[in-house]
């Protein structure tokens, strides 16, 4: 209560009047600019031309109207190839502000960022993604004032806000479907929510993974690839599948829910209802209810002090510690994991065929001992061609990817072609 009673206090002191309502709308031709700019953070007139093929003309005459619109300035100069040094062009950063939500299981991680993706403050916390969405998102709009208040930006300032949910989400509505970990948020509407305190955002609300593809592709090792998939592996496990240089989310926004694919009919039974989901038998989860059952057969006396150390529970956490300190009971855990997980992407990569899978999330942190099962199994259950040429490494990104995703997510979606249907209706 007292939390919500913080949020009415902030809010009621912030309110004012909207000075520019996101999206932005252009033409084909000046959203191809924003591209760019999108791609390269800063680029010249004449990278520009290069990277569009037009003419030095239209580029000009493209960039200009930008310019007076207010996105684009001129700043800064860059390297010259003889002659005068090319003044170099980038977004705005006083056309407004955009923020980063990133909601794990038990994580909370917000970051306040301007027009280029630059951020200016950030904060986390743990949370429980099974408590109320309105408590949750009452806790979101407090820490946004108060970073947006130490940086004297007011609330209609802020003209983006990308949210990444671990769940199903239909992305036109912004809504999340029969998310497993998270049943209260059924079709709570996180958009009217947000729109509340801030109403000059656009808000865009997205499963987990996908911000998580979106922030490898930012600041990872995915920048300027085409096609790959980004694994996370944490309480659950998702892909998010980039086709084209684009997050791919099929037809109701639910593609890459790879973590629901049964890899054993005679498995556990899954939050999903279902019987041997991948994430029941090789998410974070399986591999500490693994650990306790070997831990209570005796099997591992590694495995059993610990358990008895720490009231009856073990965490993936503790399997890690086990494994790095020679236990081969959790060495096993983790290889079964990565194996099966393992199986799962084989499939995906005789079906897609990408360059490159990048792998993320908590699990991730259990090192090469998990990479290399992943790996075996990949190249071991897939068709030669479909890995001539494949890459499977960590994210580069790591821990930031989500948060890094979730600020190019509001960013992506801050202009839109005029007469184009809104992706976000």
């Amino acid at each position: 209560m007292a939390n919500l009673q913080m949020k009415k206090n902030i809010v009621s002191a912030y309110k004012g009047t909207v000075l520019h309502k996101a999206p932005f709308l252009l033409s084909a031709t000046q959203a191809e600019v924003i591209q760019v700019l999108r791609q390269t953070g800063q680029a010249s007139r004449t990278e520009i031309t290069d990277i569009t093929g037009w003419s030095r003309a239209k580029t000009s005459q493209e960039i200009n109207s930008l310019i007076e619109k207010g996105y684009l300035v001129e700043t800064g100069v860059g390297r010259s190839k003889g002659g005068r040094k090319p003044r170099l062009l980038r977004f705005n950063c006083q056309l407004g502000y955009v923020v980063g939500v990133d909601f794990g299981a038990t994580s909370l991680d917000i970051a306040l960022a301007d027009t280029n993706g630059t951020i200016l403050n950030r904060r986390a916390e743990p949370t429980d993604i099974r408590r109320p969405p309105e408590e949750l998102l009452s806790r979101c709009n407090v820490l946004i004032l108060e970073m947006a208040a130490e940086h004297s930006i007011q609330p209609e300032q802020i003209i983006g806000i990308g949210v990444g949910v671990p769940g199903p989400v239909n992305f036109s509505r912004g809504v999340l479907v029969a998310p497993p970990l998270m049943p209260n948020w059924e079709n709570y509407p996180i958009r009217t929510f947000f729109e509340e305190t801030f109403p000059a955002a656009v808000v865009v609300v997205d499963n987990d993974v996908n911000i998580m593809a979106l922030g490898e592709q930012r600041s990872g090792g995915a920048a300027r690839i085409e096609h790959f998939l980004f694994i996370k592996i944490g309480t659950g496990i998702g892909c998010g599948i980039v086709v084209g240089g684009k997050v791919h989310r099929g037809n109701d926004g639910c593609a890459g829910d790879v973590g629901h694919i049964c890899v054993d009919k005679q498995g556990p039974i899954c939050r999903c209802g279902n019987r041997g989901c991948l994430e029941a038998m090789a998410a974070g989860p399986a591999i500490a209810e693994k650990a306790m059952q070997i831990a209570r057969e005796g099997k591992s006396e590694l495995l059993r002090k610990m358990m008895n150390e720490r009231g009856g529970l073990l965490t993936p956490e503790d399997v890690n510690i086990a494994c790095r300190e020679g236990d081969e009971a959790a060495l096993e855990i983790i290889r079964a994991s990565g194996q099966m997980i393992g199986e799962v992407l084989a499939g995906l990569v005789n079906f897609f065929n990408p360059s490159h899978i990048f792998v993320g999330g908590g699990i991730s942190n259990f090192g090469n001992h998990l990479l290399v099962a992943i790996r075996r199994t990949v190249l071991k259950r897939s068709l030669p061609l479909a890995t001539t040429n494949l890459s499977i490494n960590f994210s580069r990104a790591g821990a930031d990817a989500g948060i890094v995703g979730a600020i190019a997510l509001a960013l992506e979606h801050l202009f839109v072609v005029e007469g184009n249907p809104h992706p976000l209706q």
